[in-house]
């Protein structure tokens, strides 16, 4: 070591430490989870803007559709998105959302359970198997994979179940006129500003049309409630996230959790509260879902558990944790909500979604080994 002269006297000077150095601007700038995320995001709207530009993709009834398809995306991509960045899979959210709902549809339907009581019942069930999912995973010691594998076939085959016991058909409808008028099913399902959606539309501002023997009727009639919950979920996420302690406890968790543990992390505790958060939120959007469309449906939610993991690894989540961002994951979720109803506006076979899918879970995964090999300094 060396000395440094100053008014208290010699001072030692540490040597180069790789830990303390400074790092470039351009240097932080490529190891920030949200950039494949935001890259995307603007590739995919120039891409579509050039294709679809002059159809009514990007006119205002356009624009609330693919905001509602990728508020969808959203609300479930902020759950899993927690999850994986404290380490751990749940592959049975999708089933969750089906199950979620078709739960919330019986209690109101056939047990004539207030909405409201429906909606509690149903959220503290979905966080008691999330709960369940956790302890299991921590408890045994096997790979969320698993446990979450054999959640999703035993809460879809008690979603069919329970609408053909209780119900006699796998569809329960009925729910949109006895949730109608209230106000806790307005907060999920109904729309917010519609009283400046009407102002806009008789002055010109936006477009009109006649229903009925209603004439001047905007062609958005107001903001989807599950926009503003979206917008929410994220918002709180985030903050969470990189404004917390627990946020903090969040990272090591999916890092280094022995490390982590050492120095007092509670790693079960985070591990199972995020296994939770994740229940409630696809919770959150079955009962939504039925509410929006009047009914529960026993094939709700399929599939949806992997659309939300591919919008979190394009927002720049690490599958082996300790990485990520709920703002990418949300931008993860807008480019599958553009590209869902891109390819209805430009008249491409619908099928290829799924191809689209694929293709990006696969360059997304290359691009955050990629990180993942920057920040760790491997070969």
């Amino acid at each position: 070591m060396t000395n440094v002269q100053t008014n208290e006297g010699p001072r030692p000077t540490l040597p180069n430490d790789e830990r303390v150095k400074e790092l470039h601007r351009l240097h932080k700038a490529l190891i920030r989870p949200e950039l494949g995320a935001i890259c995307g995001t603007i590739a995919v709207f120039v891409f579509f803007l050039v294709l679809a530009g002059g159809t009514q993709m990007f006119a205002l009834e356009g624009v609330m559709n693919w905001s509602t398809v990728s508020a969808q995306f959203v609300v479930l991509a902020v759950g899993v998105c927690l999850l994986m960045i404290a380490g751990e899979f749940d592959l049975s959210l999708g089933s969750m959302v089906g199950f979620s709902g078709m739960v919330f549809a019986l209690l109101v339907m056939k047990l004539g359970i207030p909405v409201w009581a429906g909606i509690l019942l149903t959220m503290m069930l979905c966080a008691s198997l999330g709960m369940i999912n956790g302890w299991l995973v921590i408890r045994t010691g096997l790979p969320s994979f698993i446990v979450t594998l054999a959640f999703l076939f035993i809460l879809r085959g008690a979603t069919i179940w329970s609408a053909i016991t209780f119900n006699h058909q796998p569809v329960v409808s009925g729910v949109g006129e006895v949730a109608a008028g209230d106000p806790i099913a307005w907060l999920l399902g109904g729309e917010a500003f519609t009283g400046l959606f009407q102002w806009l539309g008789e002055h010109g501002v936006i477009a009109t049309f006649t229903k009925g023997t209603r004439m001047g009727q905007p062609v958005v009639s107001g903001i989807p409630m599950l926009i503003i919950w979206a917008i929410f979920f994220v918002l709180v996420g985030q903050w969470v996230l990189t404004r917390t302690r627990f946020g903090n406890w969040i990272f090591a968790a999916g890092g280094d959790p022995e490390a982590a543990r050492y120095v007092g992390v509670p790693i079960a505790r985070v591990k199972i509260l995020m296994f939770m958060v994740a229940a409630l939120c696809a919770a959150f959007l079955g009962i939504e879902q039925v509410i929006e469309f009047g009914s529960a449906a026993s094939d709700r939610g399929i599939s949806k558990e992997f659309e939300a993991i591919i919008c979190v690894v394009i927002g720049g989540a690490l599958l082996t944790g300790g990485y990520g961002s709920v703002v990418g994951a949300a931008l993860g979720a807008i480019i599958f909500g553009v590209v869902q109803q891109g390819l209805f506006f430009t008249n491409v076979e619908s099928s290829l979604f799924r191809v689209f899918l694929g293709s990006i879970l696969l360059a997304a995964v290359l691009a955050n080994t990629y990180v993942r090999r920057m920040i760790t300094g491997e070969k």
